[in-house]
């Protein structure tokens, strides 16, 4: 950490105040953000996904739980995956505390995987998860959205992802995606986002970002976070750390 000025109290509080102001009209920008993130186009989802969750078969319509919007968390977690991603997890440990007030607010929340739905099941009950997460195994949904690549995307260094042609990718990547149901059941694409896109959700880096040391990073989260059950016991990271 580099040395920092010790000053007097006045001459820290004129600082704080100027950069203040550079944080209200970060604010005001995220709001301006935010209103033209509602006012994109909405795409119409007229194909029929099928998920296995703990209460059978299900499509899209059934994971909005009986409300209008749903959040969908693409976790990275592939068929011949033993464990989930690092970076999907550590986003994911900050998820469960959301999901009353999300509900209160007429918003559904589920992660989706393609491993199968017992594999699923293990690794989130080892990490104590609470929030929804169905297997979308034998579906053609992380592909429709860009989650999921064959070994031939992988190699062509050119599929689609984050809403370009991207060479460096594996062969499952991360991102939410949103969508809308309306009363006569029809369901619509709102909004998709991948990558470091993510970052905002996860609780630890919004804490880190306001200490003297900040995320002590050189490079991405794959240098130092771990399972939350394994930080005395070893490191690890994934393809999408970097992004």
């Amino acid at each position: 950490m580099e040395p920092h000025s010790i000053v007097p109290q006045e001459e820290w509080l004129a600082a704080r105040r100027a950069l203040l102001a550079e944080e209200k009209a970060l604010t005001r920008a995220r709001d301006e953000l935010n209103r033209k993130r509602r006012a994109l186009p909405w795409v119409k989802v007229d194909k029929t996904y099928a998920f296995d969750t703990p209460q059978g078969k299900q499509t899209l319509a059934d994971l909005f739980d009986g409300r209008s919007q749903l959040i969908v968390y693409h976790f990275m977690l592939g068929p011949d995956w033993e464990e989930g991603c690092i970076g999907c997890s550590f986003l994911s440990d900050s998820v469960d505390g959301l999901l009353p007030h999300l509900a209160q607010r007429d918003v559904s929340y589920v992660a989706i995987s393609r491993a199968p739905l017992a594999k699923i099941a293990k690794f989130k009950e080892r990490m104590s998860w609470r929030f929804r997460w169905v297997s979308s195994f034998g579906s053609d949904f992380n592909y429709d959205y860009h989650v999921s690549f064959t070994p031939e995307q992988v190699a062509s260094g050119a599929a689609l992802y984050n809403f370009d042609e991207e060479a460096s990718i594996g062969d499952e990547m991360p991102g939410h995606s949103v969508f809308y149901k309306n009363e006569a059941g029809e369901i619509f694409h709102t909004y998709s986002l991948y990558a470091r896109g993510g970052e905002p959700f996860i609780g630890t880096y919004t804490h880190l970002d306001i200490t003297p040391k900040g995320r002590n990073e050189v490079k991405n989260l794959g240098e130092w976070v771990k399972l939350h059950d394994r930080y005395e016991a070893g490191s690890g990271g994934c393809p999408a750390c970097k992004k």
